[in-house]
């Protein structure tokens, strides 16, 4: 009888701590992709391959994000969704080489910056067949391999994030 009051005590005492831990991962906003709400999956879609691997911190910002996402303007929305649709296509290296990059256009002075902005500006009036054109003659560095981007060529991601994603990443 002892025996089995004993066990009866622990298997109450797992039960309840795998049900904390679990109600501590949600709380700590490190959810699993299931344990999304339906309207963050649905935003969140583009994402969902790779949610279980990401930390809390980036998560949280995800989440952030679905959550002003309803009261976004439409055109936020559209591109928002497209960043995610980007960024889920990119390769480990390729995110790895987008995050540095985000890093080192954070840490320029701010004359830079608005250079950096200027290009991109550019860029994005050219017309779709001169942007082919200027990709087709980028150089196709391996990843790792630092190499200046031709003139009209901006940066991978500068200035065609939103703050929320550009944070996010």
């Amino acid at each position: 009888m002892i025996r089995a009051t004993a066990l009866s005590l622990a298997l109450t005492l797992v039960l309840a701590f795998a049900a904390s831990a679990a109600h501590a991962q949600i709380a700590m906003g490190s959810p699993s992709w299931s344990q999304l709400t339906p309207q963050e999956r649905q935003v969140l879609a583009p994402l969902a391959p790779d949610w279980d691997q990401w930390d809390a911190q980036r998560k949280q910002k995800w989440r952030g994000i679905a959550q002003r996402y309803p009261k976004m303007a439409p055109e936020e929305q559209q591109r928002i969704q497209q960043q995610m649709r980007s960024w889920a296509s990119l390769t480990p290296q390729q995110r790895a080489a987008a995050r540095e990059q985000y890093k080192n256009l954070r840490q320029l002075p701010p004359d830079k910056k608005e250079e950096v902005r200027q290009r991109w500006q550019e860029y994005q009036n050219l017309p779709p067949e001169q942007k082919r054109e200027l990709a087709a003659r980028a150089p196709q560095a391996s990843p790792g391999a630092r190499t200046p981007a031709p003139a009209m060529t901006p940066p991978p991601q500068a200035g065609s994030m939103s703050q929320d994603a550009k944070r996010t990443h």
